[in-house]
C-alpha cells in the first residue's frame, strides 16, 4: 500500500474574492479620465426576484391603511319575504320588489370590503434586502439590462457613470443638460419628456394627473447637491443615505440609468462594508 501524499509545502492556489469592476472617472467636459474602482457590490449576481421582492416589501410601507364606512349600502328600509313565495332571497325594500342591501344588489353594501385592520405591510429578511440592493446596483452595469428598461445609451457608454465632484455643485438645467449633452444622454431626458401623458382613470382627481416615465438616476454624496438636474424629465437626485433598491429600479424593474459622483460611490462602500452579511 503506497503511503498517504504529504500536504506540506503544496501549491494549490487559494481562494481569491472576484476583482472590483472599474470604471472611468469622467469629467465635467464629458471626457474619460483615470479608472475608479466600485464596490464588490456592482459584481453580484442580478436576481430580478429578489428586487421585485424588496420594492413591493417598500411600496407596501407607503400604503394609508383604508376601508369602508361600516353602513355603507345598509341604509335601507328592508324586508325579507320569506321562503316559498318563487323570488330570491334577497331582502327588498319595504312595499316593493326592489332588492336592496344585499352586494347583488344596486347600492347594496360592498361584499369583500378593504379592512382598517388589514396587515398591509410586507415582510423582507435582511439578507434579501441588503442582496437585492446589490443586485440592484448590479444590473446598472450591465448595458442589455439598462436598455431593455428603455434607456437610451450610446454603445460606448460605461456604466455606470461615474463623474467628478464637482457634478454635486451643478445648480442650473441649463448647466446640467448641456453636460448630458457631452455624455450623449439628453436623449434619455427627451424620451421621458415625450412620454409624459395625462393619466387614465381616477387618478387624475386625486393628485396624479400626469404619469411622467423614469429617466436618469443621479446619486450624490449628501442631500442638496446636483439640483440642476431636479427639474429634468425624469430624473431623480438620491443622496446615497438614503438611496435604496426602488430608486435603482422603479416599479421593481432593475438597470436604471445611473450616475454617481466620485465622493457618492466612496460613501457607498463605506456603508456596504457596516451593512451585516
Amino acid at each position: 500500500m503506497s503511503a498517504p501524499k504529504s500536504t506540506v509545502g503544496s501549491t494549490e492556489p487559494a481562494s481569491h474574492s472576484p476583482p472590483h469592476p472599474h470604471v472611468p472617472l469622467v469629467t465635467l467636459k464629458g471626457s474619460p479620465g483615470p479608472s475608479v474602482a466600485l464596490p464588490l457590490a456592482f459584481s453580484a449576481p442580478v436576481r430580478p426576484d429578489l428586487i421585485r421582492r424588496a420594492v413591493v416589501a417598500a411600496q407596501s410601507h407607503r400604503i394609508q391603511p383604508h376601508g369602508t364606512r361600516p353602513l355603507a349600502g345598509l341604509r335601507h328600509s328592508v324586508e325579507w319575504s320569506g321562503k316559498g313565495k318563487g323570488v330570491a332571497r334577497t331582502p327588498r325594500l319595504m312595499d316593493s320588489m326592489r332588492g336592496a342591501q344585499a352586494p347583488n344588489t344596486v347600492g347594496g353594501r360592498p361584499a369583500h370590503p378593504p379592512r382598517v385592520e388589514t396587515l398591509w405591510q410586507k415582510k423582507i429578511n435582511t439578507k434579501e434586502r441588503h442582496r437585492a440592493f446589490a443586485a440592484a446596483l448590479a444590473a446598472t452595469r450591465d448595458l442589455k439590462i439598462v436598455r431593455a428598461r428603455g434607456h437610451r445609451v450610446a454603445d460606448d457608454t460605461h456604466l455606470p457613470v461615474v463623474v467628478e465632484d464637482p457634478i454635486e455643485a451643478v445648480g442650473s438645467s441649463k448647466t446640467a443638460s448641456q453636460f448630458l449633452e457631452r455624455l450623449g444622454l439628453l436623449e434619455d431626458i427627451d424620451r421621458a419628456r415625450d412620454g409624459t401623458h395625462i393619466r387614465a382613470g381616477r387618478g387624475k382627481r386625486r393628485g396624479r394627473l400626469r404619469r411622467e416615465p423614469s429617466s436618469l438616476l443621479v446619486v450624490t454624496s449628501a442631500p442638496g447637491k446636483a439640483l440642476g438636474f431636479r427639474n429634468l424629465a425624469g430624473v431623480d437626485v438620491v443622496p446615497i443615505g438614503r438611496l435604496g433598491t426602488e430608486d435603482l429600479a422603479p416599479g421593481g424593474d432593475p438597470g436604471r440609468l445611473t450616475i454617481f459622483s466620485h465622493a457618492a460611490i466612496t460613501a457607498l462602500t463605506a456603508r456596504l462594508e457596516g451593512e451585516p452579511e
